[in-house]
């Protein structure tokens, strides 16, 4: 952690604080990974001071979540969230406090956070405050609730998947209570909305141990959106194999699914996860295209690719060596490579050549289908000249 500086804008920050007689410190996700030896993307501080403090302070700060205690401050392009320390009422919906309390010490704020790990602050001077053990927690690799874990998960149930979540990316393990937590609580999954459901599942396919997301299957915290209960997918391990992006991460969860039973329809299962279309249609195409004989021959990849496409086809072959080896995509790749026409886009002639050659409305579209299905057969004879002369002479197709 010693050789991990705050950048300047944020000692800024909490040096201009201490100098008005505020406590401040750095606090949460950014001391947890200076901890661990990674370069934190987001710096929050948790000060003394009331937001309209912070505002007399910061006079061009941002109340961007002042009835929460959280004012964003801007310096040189970057930005600080700097929050009051607080206590929080009740959360009637499993996710938001109904009310918030300001207080005047550090401790009870770190009290109301998710995990030990997380309820870690740091000075100005560098001194770490670890009132509940976080320190310890992260030198035995262990994600650990900070006081009663089901109360933590009754407060805010998606903290069900971020411990998860931390556990896959991390690699810790997950405490024996917090975990018996998480299945006792799992039912309250249900309250949340989709897209946050998403963006956690999501941010968990995208580790190394992808197949986390069978656990939380098989936990209940899915339950939702499956046809029957979760299981664990340890198969799904191999989906780590992939390039971590998106589209090839869904595409393989939703094939082992289906192969699971644990889903019925691919578009359904991601149209209530709140995916964007672009991934919904791809997934879709490429499951129903896994389910079908692989194509064996050059003509037939160029055939599949010009009626699927590039994206979909690329993510289909890859899952597929993924899951159950191969070298689908290999053989994909030599064909893109190739160069070889497999779309209207490349082939040689046009619809306006064709209309000179006096084609119209529905033969002009069968003739420029019979040509690329031609090329695609004789990749060589993608050629203007004699496609022109190929249609001129084809009296019928």
């Amino acid at each position: 952690m010693e050789n991990i500086t705050p950048p300047k804008h944020v000692l800024q920050v909490l040096r201009s604080l201490k100098a008005r007689g505020y406590v401040a410190y750095l606090v949460g996700g950014c001391v947890r990974d200076m901890v661990l030896g990674v370069h934190p993307n987001d710096w929050d501080i948790c000060t003394s001071a009331l937001p309209e403090q912070v505002l007399e302070v910061f006079p061009h700060a941002r109340p961007t979540g002042i009835r929460h205690g959280t004012v964003t401050v801007d310096i040189n392009s970057r930005h600080v969230e700097v929050t009051t320390f607080r206590s929080e009422g009740d959360y009637a919906d499993h996710r938001h406090p109904s009310t918030v309390h300001f207080v005047g010490e550090l401790t009870t704020d770190l009290s109301r956070r998710d995990f030990t790990m997380n309820a870690m602050a740091l000075s100005p001077d560098g001194l770490l405050l670890d009132p509940y053990g976080g320190l310890e927690d992260i030198r035995r690799r262990c994600i650990r609730c900070v006081g009663e874990a089901p109360k933590r998960f009754e407060e805010d149930a998606l903290r069900m998947f971020r411990a998860l979540r931390f556990s896959a990316r991390l690699d810790f393990f997950i405490a024996e209570d917090t975990l018996a937590a998480i299945s006792q609580k799992a039912p309250l999954a249900s309250s949340l909305a989709a897209e946050r459901v998403r963006d956690e599942v999501e941010k968990t396919l995208l580790t190394k141990k992808p197949e986390t997301v069978g656990r939380m299957a098989q936990l209940g915290l899915l339950d939702v959106f499956l046809t029957k209960p979760g299981k664990e997918l340890p198969e799904f391990s191999a989906a780590a194999s992939l390039p971590k992006k998106a589209l090839d991460r869904w595409m393989a969860l939703c094939l082992v699914l289906i192969r699971r039973g644990l889903i019925s329809d691919t578009r359904d299962f991601l149209t209530a996860l709140k995916l964007d279309s672009r991934t919904i249609r791809c997934c879709t195409d490429g499951v129903a295209l896994l389910s079908q004989p692989k194509p064996s021959t050059p003509p037939d990849w160029k055939r599949l690719l010009c009626r699927m496409g590039v994206d979909t086809v690329s993510c289909a072959a890859r899952c597929l060596d993924a899951l159950d080896g191969g070298s689908s995509y290999r053989e994909l790749k030599a064909i893109l490579k190739s160069g070889d026409c497999f779309t209207m886009k490349h082939l040689a002639v046009t619809g306006d050549d064709l209309a000179e050659l006096g084609f119209r409305g529905r033969e002009l579209g069968e003739m420029l289908a019979f040509l690329l299905d031609y090329v695609i057969e004789y990749p060589a004879n993608n050629r203007r000249e004699l496609l022109l002369s190929l249609a001129g002479n084809t009296e019928e197709l």
